[in-house]
């Protein structure tokens, strides 16, 4: 079968191999933020601080809703690489892509209908601004829409990564981001739709980015063609993605949960803060997601090698992602603190809120790399088929430690810094922990673990 943009990820050096699957990747994410981050400035620029707020302070509860679906295709990437390497499982990963095609068009069907009645308390619950909460529930009601062809995307372009192509979801990304800051320029500035506008804008390429990723599968003459007759539901595929994505979902969605908390602390400190910190975590999403795609090579390089039998070139994959992330990090997050306020000034040009997000960054993004590196080693025990301790892991060192941290602060009397450190506390717990458990895990002996 023709392997279009495949890798051999069982064979050969892995320096080079890991870095062809991690940098276009890596582009792909960062072209995702600039595209996200047109959103932001747009708005920034041309609708006002209120405006700004309203989008960006939105993000969290994006995240919230929508993890726990997009978890499932970190189960549709793991089993489909595991089949990859096996070997001679054709028809078993025909099945996993059909599933995950019908759970992304159901699911996401289902989730943009129901979620609409929760956006309103869920903005009340992060005590929302009341010159913000009426923009950010019209955008959110406007942007969930989207979620179906979202999810496309997402399980598609799993799909697609599991064998090493990562340059075909690069090509999709790039032309529904470039759609995507047309419409925004032509709504929110020519014809004045404000957030409605970049909702819109945002729900159309989110349909483009859909359709491209079914449209390559269909084209691919290879195990992960897909065949509209064929979709199926088929349980015992589900249940293997489940196993692995349900919990990885789960742990993005206690993760998002944390920062819904800590951004109804940031909400009241007024519509300022909200605006700069919206900027920064704009940017800090750049920091994330390079280094993230690293996490992503680490998960999906463990799972075919571990299905290919060839555990010894696993604690090499694990090390090599691990030396990336860490020479990325400390370089972005370094350039990042440099030029804080330059950066901030491109969402908004306001002395204030250049000056609010420029504290932000140097109280969180500085420290990024500890985050990024806990990433690595949860995408390498999630590759080796094992969701639930990462998803305790983060549920005790993210969500219960960073709940605890908001409820002893008096926001009236404590500076919005104190919020911050909330960040690099929990990020070192994390990353003590999964190292622990990879240690332990390297102890145990790779060919103990289950296959699927």
């Amino acid at each position: 079968m023709k392997k279009n943009n495949a890798i051999d990820m069982t064979h050969g050096a892995l320096a080079g191999k890991i870095l062809l699957f991690a940098l276009p990747l890596m582009a792909t994410n960062l072209a995702q933020l600039l595209f996200n981050a047109a959103d932001v400035v747009v708005v920034g620029r041309f609708a006002g601080h209120a405006s700004l707020a309203a989008v960006s302070s939105t993000s969290c509860v994006i995240f919230l809703f929508v993890n726990l679906l997009i978890g499932i295709s970190v189960g549709v990437n793991v089993v489909i690489a595991r089949y990859i390497g096996l070997g001679g499982h054709e028809q078993e990963i025909s099945r996993a892509l059909h599933t995950a095609v019908t759970v992304a068009i159901a699911g996401g069907m289902i989730f943009a209908v129901t979620s609409l009645f929760a956006i309103r308390p869920m903005l009340v619950f992060m005590s929302t601004p009341e010159d913000v909460l009426q923009l950010a529930e019209v955008y959110l009601k406007i942007y969930f829409l989207g979620t179906p062809f979202t999810m496309l995307y997402n399980y598609g372009t799993a799909a697609l990564r599991a064998k090493g192509d990562t340059r075909n979801p690069l090509f999709f990304m790039l032309v529904s981001g470039m759609v995507n800051i047309v419409l925004n320029l032509i709504f929110v500035i020519l014809m004045k739709m404000d957030v409605v506008g970049v909702g819109i804008a945002t729900v159309i390429s989110q349909v483009v980015s859909g359709v491209m990723t079914m449209v390559c599968l269909m084209r691919s003459e290879d195990e992960v063609h897909f065949e509209w007759k064929k979709l199926c539901m088929d349980w015992e595929s589900f249940a293997a993605m489940a196993r692995i994505g349900i919990p990885a979902g789960v742990q993005a969605c206690l993760f998002s949960l944390s920062n819904v908390v800590i951004q109804g602390a940031i909400n009241s400190y007024g519509s300022v803060i909200i605006a700069g910190v919206g900027a920064a975590e704009s940017i800090e999403g750049f920091l994330y997601t390079s280094m993230n795609s690293f996490h992503q090579a680490c998960q999906t390089f463990v799972s075919q090698n571990l299905g290919a039998k060839a555990y010894n070139r696993v604690n090499r994959i694990v090390r090599t992602c691990l030396l990336y992330t860490l020479l990325l990090g400390i370089v972005q997050s370094v350039a990042v603190c440099i030029f804080s306020r330059p950066l901030i000034g491109i969402y908004n040009t306001a002395p204030d809120v250049i000056v609010a997000g420029s504290v932000r960054l140097w109280h969180v993004a500085l420290v990024y790399v500890i985050f990024g590196l806990a990433d690595v080693l949860v995408g390498a025990i999630r590759g080796c088929g094992i969701p639930i301790i990462p998803m305790i892991i983060n549920l005790l060192g993210t969500c219960a430690l960073r709940l605890v941290w908001v409820s002893m602060l008096d926001t009236s009397k404590v500076g919005v810094e104190i919020v911050y450190l909330s960040y690099p506390v929990t990020w070192a717990v994390i990353l003590v922990a999964t190292a622990a458990f990879w240690l332990y895990l390297r102890h145990k002996g790779f060919d103990t673990l289950k296959m699927i």
